[in-house]
This record gives structure tokens, sequence and C-alpha cells, in this order.
């Protein structure tokens, strides 16, 4: 009985989202490929259906823990590091069992807005703490998770960075996926970008979003990837005290926070042979293609000084007097 109702929710949500993806403005976005805005924020048909679905549907636990980024930022990095330190005392970073070793990160980490581009009702019966990840901004994200004391943790990147990633991801991915995929000149995409027409965009109007929660909502940790790393080991104590498991003495005394630090680490995790060959954490995707470079600052071998402060510009100007610097 239950499934026959369930179909027939299916079926009705279905209908509704394809008579409003008819209404919505559409343009080709940052990396060409067809977007859709919905309350200020572009969107693949696919990701908008699944999201909403999970707007809809999800069910927080007070123990869970969203992660959130916007593309590009450091999401894989920030999976593995939650996941390592919420699981030290089943595996310890120097286990030659751990996970990590053997699964992408986000397989240990799924992404919400696959799950449910896939079922409209999942199964989430793990035991907790479920970690789970999104793209979304904090608005469309359930109420279930605003009113439980699951805790959110953010992590925000220089846009100058993030669309320098986004460009290599879309000219080394899009053409094994999309065969029929047109690219387009980077002063295209830059441009916009710039407009902010991006997969999950704009960036800078996500960030500010959470930047301003994490004041009135002590569950919402806002984290900056140039923060992690400048100094990790003051970051990962940040993110254990916030999840209620913080690094004891005898941890930080036995190089726990070090060990943590090097297992999640660009250059350790992306020569572990699953990030080198493997594939399907994410659909269609190899697993190697998010490991690039994670630097800091490699806008400059890619942006001309104008369009660096191009970009500088409108993220300033959206972002005035908020506290929030992103560049």
């Amino acid at each position: 009985m239950m499934d026959s109702v369930q179909d027939a929710e299916v079926l009705a949500e279905n209908n509704d989202f394809q008579e409003l993806l008819q209404s919505l403005p559409f343009q080709r976005g940052t990396i060409n490929l067809p977007l859709h805005l919905y309350k200020g924020f572009w969107y693949f048909d696919h990701s908008l259906e699944a999201v909403m679905a999970f707007h809809r549907h999800f069910q927080a636990q007070d123990s869970d823990i969203i992660l959130v980024t916007a593309p590009k930022s450091g999401t894989t990095w920030l999976k593995s590091l939650v996941y390592a330190v919420v699981h030290r005392s089943q595996y310890t970073a120097t286990d030659q069992n751990h996970p990590l070793l053997t699964t992408n990160p986000h397989g240990v980490v799924p992404f919400l807005e696959l799950i449910y581009r896939n079922n409209k009702f999942p199964d989430f019966t793990s035991s907790p703490p479920r970690i789970l990840a999104t793209h979304v901004p904090y608005f469309m994200l359930p109420e279930s998770i605003k009113t439980s004391k699951c805790q959110i943790i953010y992590l925000c990147r220089n846009p100058k960075d993030i669309f320098v990633s986004m460009w290599h991801f879309g000219n080394n991915v899009l053409p094994k996926r999309y065969p029929s995929w047109q690219p387009i000149s980077i002063e295209e995409s830059f441009e916009r970008f710039c407009k902010g027409i991006e997969m999950f965009g704009p960036c800078w109007e996500q960030a500010l979003e959470y930047w301003k929660l994490r004041i009135e909502k002590p569950e919402v940790l806002f984290l900056k990837f140039e923060d992690l790393k400048a100094d990790i080991n003051v970051q990962l104590k940040r993110i254990a005290e916030h999840l209620g498991c913080p690094f004891s003495p005898e941890e930080e005394n036995r190089g726990v926070i070090e060990d943590i630090a090097h297992l999640c680490s660009f250059q350790h995790l992306s020569n572990i042979e699953v990030n080198k060959t493997g594939e399907g954490s994410i659909p269609q995707l190899e697993n190697s293609v998010f490991f690039r470079k994670g630097e800091v600052g490699d806008w400059v071998n890619i942006l001309t000084p104008s369009m660096a402060e191009k970009l500088d510009q409108v993220v300033e100007q959206k972002l005035h007097n908020s506290g929030l610097t992103l560049n």
C-alpha cells in the first residue's frame, strides 16, 4: 500500500516539476551546460528536481552532520577530513583498513542531490552519525534540518580559484561525458561566471547566506579553504570541537591531528589507487577528476589582471559591509 502511495506522490511531483521547469529562466552556464534559475540560484534540471525532493522529504536527525559547499570549493577534502575526524575511534588515520584508502571521499560521504536523483524516498537507516553533503543554499535545506540540532559545516573558497577549477573540470570531463558538448572560450565562460551563472551559483550569494547564519545558529561552522591550507591542524581542532568530539590532550600528544591531516592531504589522497583509477563514486565520472591541484591562488596562471580585478569587484560589491571577504 505504501509503495502505491509513494508511486502516486512521485508521479504528481514529476508532473509538477516539469510544469515548473517550463516556467523557469534558462541559460547556458560557465561550463556551457544548460541551467535553470530558481529563486536566485542556477541548477541543472535533474539537480533541481533532486533538490526539491530532498527539500520535501528528508527527515533530519539531531546527530546528522551536513557538509555544504559550492562546487569546486574543496568538497572532496572537506568530506575526507570530517569523515576521518568523526570515525577516528573506529579507524585510526594510520589504519591500513581505513575506508578512505579504498573508497573515494564521495563514496563515504554521499551527495544528497545524487541520493534523491535516483530515489525520492531513499533508505537512510545507516548508523548515526550520518555524514551527508550538499551544494544547496540554506533556504533550500529541508525544514527538518533547520529545526533539528544537526551540525552544518560550510566551506567557501576564493571565487577566482573556483572559476579556474571549474574551467579545468569542464574542459577535462565534459568532452568524454557529453560527446556533443561544445567548448567555449575562457572569456565567455568567465563572463557567465561573473554573472553567477554556474551550477548552484552564484557562489558568493551562497557563502554570504551561510556567513550570516553562523552568528544566529551555533550549529553552523563557517570555514575557508584558504584557512585549511594555511593551518590544517587548527582547523581540524575547530571541526572536532564543533562536532562535539574534540581532540583530547592524549590524542594531540600522539599526533592524531597530524595523522588525519596527512591521510586527507591532497598529495596522499590523490596518489591512492582508488582515486587514480577508480570510478563510480559519482555516476559517469572517474575519481581522478576530483584531484587536480588543490592549491590556493592558481587563478594567477589563468586569469588576466583585468579579469581578476573585475571578479574581485563583483564579489566585493555583493559582500559589501557583510564582514565576509573571499578574495
